[in-house]
C-alpha cells in the first residue's frame, strides 16, 4: 500500500483537556525525582496529561488501544506493520503551564508517509499537538509515531559507538522495573513492552524489557530546563535504538553556539535518544 491509501486518515481530530491537579504534580514529581529541571510544573508533565483511554476490548495485542481508533492500522503491500513505537518529535514552548490550570489538548493526525530502513519497511505517522490553557497555546508538539514489521528471527542491528563528548552537564541514571511500571502507571501507557517480559522479548523481539522513548525525552529536556534555568523555546529528539532496562546509562548535554546537543548513552557508547534544544 501507498500513502494515498491512508489519505482519510490525514486531519482526523480529537480534542480532550485535564485539570493539573495536586495529585499528578505530587506522582509526577516522585517518578521522575532526580532528574527534573526547575518550574511550578515540571518539564513534560503535559504528557501524563489527557492520555488515550480504551477499554479492554478496544486495546490491541501491545496494550495500546487498538490501532483503527485514531491512529489508522498500517501495511505495505500487503505485509502487516504491527509493532508500533513512538519515534521522536519537537516541541515549542510559549508559556509554562501551572498548577490548577485547565489544559486542552488538540491533536491532528498531519502525515502518513512510508520508507525502508535497515530493519525493512516502515511506516511513519506524524501527529500534531496544541496545549492550550484558556484558549492560548502553551506547547506546539509534533509526535512521530513508527510502525514496524514483525522481528525477523537472528536479525539484530548493532549500532555503532558514538564519538565521546567533552560534556557540559551529564545525570547517571540506570532505569529499573519499578520506574519504568512508575511511568507507565502515571501516564496509563499499556504498551506491554515496558512491564511485560515474555511479550517484550518472544513477542517484540527485544533483549529485555523496554526503556520509554519519552521517558528519556524527559530526561533531556529537563536537563535541559536545568542548564537554561527555564523551557528552551523549542526541543527536537529522536529516538535512535531501544534501550533496555537494567543498563546504565549518562544523561550528556554540550553546549554549542546556539544551542544545546543532549544525548542517552550506554556504557558502550550507543547513543539511544538525541536532542537539541534551543534558548
Amino acid at each position: 500500500m501507498t500513502d494515498n491509501d491512508y489519505g482519510d486518515w490525514v486531519g482526523r481530530q480529537s480534542s480532550r483537556l485535564e485539570v493539573i491537579s495536586d495529585r499528578l504534580l505530587t506522582h509526577f514529581r516522585a517518578v521522575l525525582a532526580g532528574t527534573l529541571g526547575p518550574g511550578e510544573v515540571p518539564p513534560g508533565l503535559h504528557w501524563a496529561l489527557v492520555p488515550d483511554v480504551a477499554e479492554p476490548a478496544d486495546l490491541g495485542r501491545d496494550g495500546h488501544p487498538r490501532k483503527g481508533l485514531f491512529v489508522p492500522d498500517l501495511d505495505v503491500r500487503g505485509l502487516p506493520l504491527p509493532r508500533r513505537m513512538w519515534a521522536g518529535g519537537e516541541m515549542a514552548f510559549d508559556g509554562a503551564l501551572r498548577q490548577g490550570s485547565i489544559v486542552t489538548r488538540d491533536s491532528t493526525i498531519g502525515d502518513i508517509t512510508f520508507k525502508t530502513g535497515a530493519s525493512g519497511p516502515l511506516g511513519f505517522v506524524t501527529v500534531h499537538h496544541l496545549w492550550k490553557v484558556g484558549g492560548q497555546t502553551r506547547i506546539t508538539e509534533r509526535q512521530d509515531l513508527v510502525y514496524r514489521e514483525e522481528p525477523k528471527p537472528g536479525v539484530t542491528p548493532t549500532p555503532a559507538a558514538a564519538e565521546a563528548w567533552q560534556a557540559d552537564a551529564v545525570w547517571h541514571i540506570t532505569p529499573d522495573p519499578v520506574l519504568l511500571f512508575r511511568y507507565s502507571a502515571i501516564t496509563f501507557n499499556g504498551h506491554r513492552i515496558h512491564y511485560d517480559l515474555p511479550y517484550a522479548t518472544g513477542v517484540e523481539g527485544y533483549a529485555g524489557l523496554v526503556v520509554h522513548g519519552p521517558l528519556q525525552a524527559l530526561w533531556l529536556l529537563n536537563l535541559a530546563t536545568k542548564m537554561l534555568g527555564r523551557l528552551p523555546a523549542t526541543f527536537r529528539y529522536r529516538g535512535l535504538s531501544a534501550l533496555i532496562c537494567g543498563i546504565p546509562v549518562q544523561i550528556e548535554a554540550q553546549h554549542q553556539r546556539d544551542s544545546i546537543a543532549l544525548r542517552v548513552r550506554k556504557p558502550d557508547g550507543v547513543v539511544t535518544m538525541q536532542a537539541v534544544a534551543t534558548p
